[in-house]
């Protein structure tokens, strides 16, 4: 069963609120060579470690783990939208495989995938139906929330589920590094926002329109030096990257969520994605890693990153 591990930063400013031009073509060349590499690679299945910024999961239920059966973006800040093509018996056996490991998960027949899953998508494959496709959310933002090592363990179990199939499978992990948008918090908020974050699902257009100019207005106070959000942070980062290039999984076990978010802000626990992307693949063996690209962007309020992955031979 080859696999190849495509992890990656996403954005839901892109487009709205943008570095200078230069930056932005030097993601998008990298983003292009990812692609040819899964064009080259060419899948059979695509498995998406994703997050949710309160578009599809809520505090009416909030699972740490959720493996969608049937599946489609929402289109939010600009990304595609429509249904993805979820192989429903395979996703169920993942599900089944997974519970079998003692790691209890949740299973979706109607998830909702926001920028945070269809951004990579789109990147990696330029739509969100090209390949056969099985999104695994994972809560990053609404604690309580998972530690590190329960998302190494759930990668682990699925690597082993796919090491089975006999299958070409790309693995990916969208989100983190360092970062720290407006994301709202239950703890403390007014009853409204509250309730925006327990019931707050497919909102009415000037709704989400008012969330988007939210978070470009605070994109904008970022890059101007005059924010409270958490300052990024490229020692964090770089050493976050470099233990998952050399292996080094079984760090994260360590990684205590008020570190992560002392240290890299509140939705740096996006990691997880990639903690569980390489936890999939090295639950075969060892790999080798190769960070491509690497920049903190201000205007984009994120450690940006993408690094890919493969079975040593």
């Amino acid at each position: 069963m080859p696999m190849h591990v495509e992890c990656l930063s996403h954005t839901p400013l892109h487009g709205y609120y943008d570095p200078a031009p230069e930056i932005v073509a030097e993601v998008e060349r990298v983003h292009a060579a990812a692609r040819a590499r899964v064009e080259a690679f060419d899948p059979e299945l695509v498995v998406v470690f994703a997050p949710d910024h309160y578009n599809g999961f809520f505090y009416d239920v909030m699972p740490p783990f959720c493996i969608g059966v049937a599946a489609s973006a929402i289109g939010d800040f600009n990304s595609l939208a429509g249904p993805l093509d979820v192989p429903r018996d395979l996703a169920l056996g993942l599900a089944e495989a997974v519970m079998a490991q003692d790691l209890d998960v949740a299973v979706s027949y109607r998830m909702q995938v926001d920028h945070g899953c269809a951004q990579a998508l789109e990147a990696l494959t330029g739509a969100l139906d090209r390949y056969p496709v099985i999104p695994v959310f994972i809560n990053s933002v609404a604690p309580p929330m998972a530690t590190c090592r329960r998302a190494r363990l759930l990668g682990d179990a699925i690597g082993r589920y796919l090491s089975r199939l006999d299958r070409r499978v790309l693995v990916v992990g969208s989100g983190g590094i360092s970062h720290e948008p407006p994301v709202p918090e239950i703890d403390g908020a007014s009853e409204e926002v509250a309730e925006r974050l327990i019931a707050g699902r497919n909102p009415p257009p000037a709704s989400r329109e008012a969330r988007q100019a939210r978070t470009v207005a605070a994109a904008r106070a970022f890059t101007a030096g005059d924010s409270h959000l958490h300052p990024l942070n490229p020692e964090w980062d770089r050493e976050f990257l470099a233990m998952l290039a050399g292996g080094e999984l079984l760090r994260v076990d360590g990684m205590t969520n008020d570190a992560i978010s002392r240290d890299a802000g509140k939705s740096a626990h996006e990691v997880r994605t990639w903690i569980a992307a390489f936890a999939a693949l090295a639950a075969s063996g060892p790999y080798c890693a190769q960070l491509e690209y690497y920049r903190p962007i201000l205007e984009w309020i994120a450690g940006f990153a993408v690094m890919q992955a493969d079975p040593v031979a």
